[in-house]
């Protein structure tokens, strides 16, 4: 298929290839439901549904995707994030990070995630894998993942604390 389209068409395609299956998904249950009645106009709402909530969850994942070819690489493995770059890295335990930051003074902005007693671990929003990480902050308990996208479009420069741990002290105010 890569012969017939263009690159950049190609990779156009592929960012919002979750978009466009679920606006499927919701076509295909919209005309069952309103095509039929009884069991199958439930069926083709149930469907209908299905695709809704998933048309939304793919749009934010969408929109969280900042780009690619930024430095270094990011893994998830059973709860582990770890950070691996050319001149710094890391590994934190989803379970024991204490807030996540974002940090807009850097070329490119950087994901800051804080843990007790351990440096922060700071990953480029464009490093490879890091699309994988929108689950990861979703998960978050009280993340409110609509004011995380806000603040990835912005682009004055400062530091925000998108999400922190009931009980735990910001990370600016810790004493080192």
């Amino acid at each position: 298929m890569s012969r017939f389209l263009r690159p950049e068409a190609v990779a156009a395609l592929q960012r919002s290839q979750g978009v466009l299956v679920s606006a499927a998904v919701l076509a295909l249950g919209l005309y069952v439901a309103l095509r039929s009645f009884g069991l199958i106009f439930w069926l083709g709402a149930v469907i209908a549904l299905a695709g809704a909530v998933s048309l939304i969850a793919a749009a934010q994942r969408m929109r969280f995707a900042a780009g690619s070819g930024g430095p270094g690489v990011v893994q998830i493995d059973e709860g582990a994030i770890g950070y691996f770059g050319p001149l710094g890295g890391g590994v934190i335990a989803r379970s024991e990070m204490t807030a996540l930051t974002l940090d807009r003074t850097g070329k490119p902005a950087h994901w800051v995630l804080s843990q007790p007693d351990q440096p922060d671990v700071m990953i480029p929003l464009t490093a490879a894998g890091a699309d994988a990480l929108f689950d990861v902050f979703a998960a978050l308990p009280g993340m409110r993942t609509e004011r995380m996208l806000a603040e990835m479009r912005l682009t004055t420069p400062g530091t925000t604390i998108l999400w922190q741990r009931p009980g735990t002290v910001a990370p600016h105010l810790r004493l080192m």
